[in-house]
């Protein structure tokens, strides 16, 4: 039935949006303005622990900031009740105590064709399960037997057969009164011009029925039993139910499951029918499956739409790991942030269906467990693809890196990916000279760029917190400076000033950088102003703009304290790759150490707030988190191995130090 734009609205204005949608979650009182019309609760799209739903009821809109869902008062129904729209609107309507709109007849003859259609795949279902217990089903059920699947689990997932004979099904169908047309609808039959008799599209196969996001049954996937069918698996093909780059297998089942404790809030794909089963039977329950063709940006949605990250995981053979790299580029667009996807590759020869039958469901845990991020599949793809024993092919990867980066839509998710490749390239082509001063090498054969040196940042852990010394303190030079920075805020600032090059080209990094030091922050401004007509690139104009306007005593000062703590790649006669290593380096672990404060300070609010409310629970776990982020930046402020000469990773100087 279709329904006029004019009494949509009418029903949307009557009812509350909050209304419709508190009867399926229970409102958070904390975060929740109800004066306002303005309501947060826990997602009842994917798990979570924390409420990230929000629903206003001026707007008459809820958009879930976890997994991305949003919509209005008919779209929560029709994607959470599995309402059809019709009664989705009939529902608003009987809360709005308003009548309902005469039926459009043609747009029920339309809703009676769907449900016909629906019925037929209901009918054909129940075929298809008889047949798998009768005599001719043998076959079939040893075969099931054999991959270990019990009576219950076929019950469930609702198996069948459908016989070799050429006309069984439609013979049943035809004897129940579905007409020939109906039958061709459902993509039930092969049928064309070039065909003068229609006959059963599934023959001699085991049969996957598939459902719709709202529980119908609206296609089927056929296993084939003889080994030589020319396609092992065979799906109905598109039909007015079906559309295949729309669809996973399980969704409906694996969506309920990620709400509840067992899923823990996220969604594994995996790439087969039989896979997906083997999981349900082991326990879990979350699993989908694309439809024997790779994953499409549909499905993608689908995944998103249940959990903000899914895990994505691929047989471990040539073909998964193809199949990874294809679902890698295809998530990179789409990716926004807290939304992204995991991989939890397979061993080599093993599908999710191997492992579990054999040993349970615990090997298969451990790989969810130890699933890597995007970032993690991108670089590892690059980096081996192959030697880099040049500057050529280090560019080469370089330029590689930031195409794949730049098809990132979001932003700011775009800034981070490509700062996380810059950390990674430098960390992976620093040299690491062994204590008799030559570099091993890698298995590539050439010169090694990386190692565990390398993969350590310039800020690696070390014993204790910098702290400028008495002497320096004392200086002449820092007298009439209210604090000394912070060590890595004056490796940010004293670079910039001493390579201005570095703001050509990162300039839009540069310009959002935050201090915590007053005066740093001051003199931050001048430089950014010194540099915003161009005219101020190198160090000499820099150098002068900056004592016209009476910071040469800071930058002294932090000079000295360069110097003194022997951090030479933010000095003028570092050479320009090694300043601009070490810049980014401190950058990494400014942004993060602000980061987490911010994180800290969030906290700390809640706990005041659940302490308000008296709610013990919540308070012993907030304590936990408090202590967890406290203790990774206390890690993060004993990470001063650049006083340890984090300058001198080359060696390389534009001529001799100054003392």
């Amino acid at each position: 039935m279709r329904f006029s734009p004019n009494f949509l609205d009418e029903l949307r204005d009557r009812v509350p949006i909050s209304e419709v949608i508190g009867t399926r979650v229970s409102w958070d009182k904390r975060k929740t303005n109800a004066g306002r019309g303005d309501w947060w609760a826990c997602c009842p799209f994917h798990g979570e622990k924390t409420p990230s739903f929000h629903c206003e009821d001026r707007k008459g809109r809820y958009h879930c900031f976890g997994c991305g869902v949003s919509g209005d008062h008919f779209r929560f129904l029709t994607e959470l009740e599995g309402l059809s729209f019709p009664e989705a609107v009939e529902r608003v309507a009987d809360l709005a105590g308003v009548a309902m709109p005469a039926p459009d007849p043609q747009a029920e003859r339309h809703e009676r064709q769907q449900a016909t259609l629906t019925d037929v795949m209901e009918l054909a279902t129940a075929y298809f399960e008889d047949c798998l217990q009768r005599s001719e089903g043998a076959p079939a059920r040893a075969y099931l037997r054999e991959r270990g699947l019990t009576g219950r689990t076929i019950q469930t997932f609702r198996l069948g057969y459908a016989p070799a004979a050429r006309n069984g099904l439609k013979e049943y169908l035809a004897s129940k009164g579905v007409e020939r047309a109906q039958m061709e609808a459902c993509g039930l039959l092969v049928h064309g011009p070039d065909i003068p008799v229609s006959y059963d599209r599934f023959r001699d196969r085991i049969m996957f029925p598939i459902l719709s996001s709202r529980e119908k049954l609206i296609a089927f996937g056929g296993r084939a039993m003889a080994p030589d069918a020319p396609a092992k698996y065979l799906n109905s093909n598109e039909t007015e139910l079906f559309h295949k780059s729309n669809v996973l297998y399980n969704f409906t089942r694996a969506r309920r499951a990620a709400q509840g404790a067992d899923g823990a809030g996220t969604v594994v794909a995996v790439e087969g029918y039989m896979d997906v089963i083997a999981l349900y039977q082991a326990g879990i329950e979350n699993a989908v499956a694309p439809l024997g063709t790779a994953l499409t940006e549909m499905q993608l949605e689908l995944l998103w739409r249940m959990t903000p990250m899914p895990v994505l995981s691929f047989d471990g053979d040539e073909a998964g790991r193809r199949a990874a790299n294809r679902a890698a580029d295809l998530a990179l667009p789409a990716l926004k942030p807290g939304r992204s996807v995991r991989f939890a590759l397979l061993p080599e020869g093993k599908d999710p269906d191997d492992l579990v039958r054999h040993d349970g469901r615990a090997p298969f845990d451990q790989i969810l467990a130890n699933a890597r991020p995007l970032a993690d599949m991108i670089w590892q793809r690059e980096s081996s693809a192959g030697t880099f024993d040049t500057p050529e092919r280090r560019a080469e990867l370089e330029a590689r890196l930031k195409s794949i980066t730049s098809a990132i839509g979001d932003e700011s998710v775009r800034f981070h990916y490509a700062q996380d490749m810059r950390e990674r390239m430098q960390a992976f082509f620093r040299p690491a000279t062994t204590a008799y001063g030559n570099r091993p090498a890698n298995r590539n054969g050439q010169q090694r760029f990386g190692g565990k040196r390398a993969q350590q940042n310039a800020f690696g852990p070390a014993s204790e917190r910098f702290t400028a010394s008495d002497r320096l303190t004392r200086s002449a030079l820092v007298r009439g400076i209210s604090d000394l920075p912070a060590l890595r805020e004056s490796v940010l600032a004293l670079t910039v000033v001493n390579h201005p090059e570095l703001i050509v080209e990162e300039f839009d990094e540069i310009a959002a950088i935050e201090f915590d030091n007053r005066e740093l922050t001051r003199l931050w401004a001048a430089v950014l102003g010194a540099s915003s007509d161009g005219s101020a690139m190198n160090r000499e104009t820099m150098l002068e703009s900056l004592s016209q306007a009476g910071f040469a005593p800071l930058v002294e000062a932090l000079e000295r304290q360069i110097r003194n703590a022997r951090i030479w790649t933010a000095t003028a006669e570092a050479v320009r790759e090694d300043a601009s290593e070490g810049y980014f380096q401190a950058l990494s672990l400014h942004k993060r150490t602000r980061a987490l404060r911010w994180q800290r300070l969030e906290i700390e609010r809640e706990v005041a707030d659940a302490t308000e409310d008296g709610d013990g629970g919540s308070i012993s776990a907030l304590m936990l988190r408090l202590q967890q982020v406290q203790d990774e930046i206390t890690r993060l402020e004993q990470q001063h191995a650049i006083i340890d000469g984090f300058g001198v990773l080359s060696g390389r100087i534009k001529g001799p130090a100054r003392a």
